[in-house]
């Protein structure tokens, strides 16, 4: 069963919880990566993937929790599970918006990387009440396996797009 997140278009009275797992990977970072996204919302679920043919495995990290809060319709509260430490520190501890303040500088000396993915999540969060929750990869969450499958089968396709925020 998948759930179609565009059954609705107005925000219902009361906030729905979707459960959120993400996962990114690349194949010789940087190279060709895929992530992968599975939403879940009661007994229903949806899955989402996608890639580029050059770009880095952070950028999918982050990339795979942006496409799924995209898909989002309206306004929800969302449990974001990842394996990723870096986007779920980045985000729960406040590195992007000290970095979005201070210009996108992680210091006065260094740059932040992927602000340009950085400032759509930064957004996406501001519509939706999101939590970052880390798992362990690789450990038998079943779906976390399942997006880490998708993002890898994602990054293996023969027609995948530049991406533009890497290449440029």
């Amino acid at each position: 069963m998948t759930l179609d997140f565009e059954e609705e278009a107005l925000p219902s009275p009361e906030m729905k919880h979707v459960i959120i797992y993400t996962d990114g990977a690349c194949m010789n970072n940087p190279g060709p990566g895929g992530y992968g996204v599975v939403l879940i919302h009661g007994e229903k679920r949806r899955e989402l993937s996608g890639g580029f043919r050059k770009t880095t495995n952070n950028r999918m990290e982050i990339t795979a929790a942006i496409e799924a809060l995209k898909s989002l319709r309206y306004p929800c509260k969302v449990t974001l599970r990842t394996d990723s430490q870096y986007l779920v520190n980045t985000i729960e501890k406040g590195w992007a918006k000290k970095w979005r303040a201070n210009g996108w500088m992680r210091n006065p000396k260094e740059r932040a990387l992927n602000p340009d993915l950085w400032q759509k999540l930064l957004a996406l969060c501001d519509m939706h009440r999101v939590t970052f929750e880390w798992v362990r990869g690789h450990a038998g969450n079943i779906e976390n396996e399942r997006c880490d499958r998708l993002c890898v089968e994602a990054s293996k396709r023969a027609d995948l797009p530049i991406d533009e925020g890497y290449e440029a």
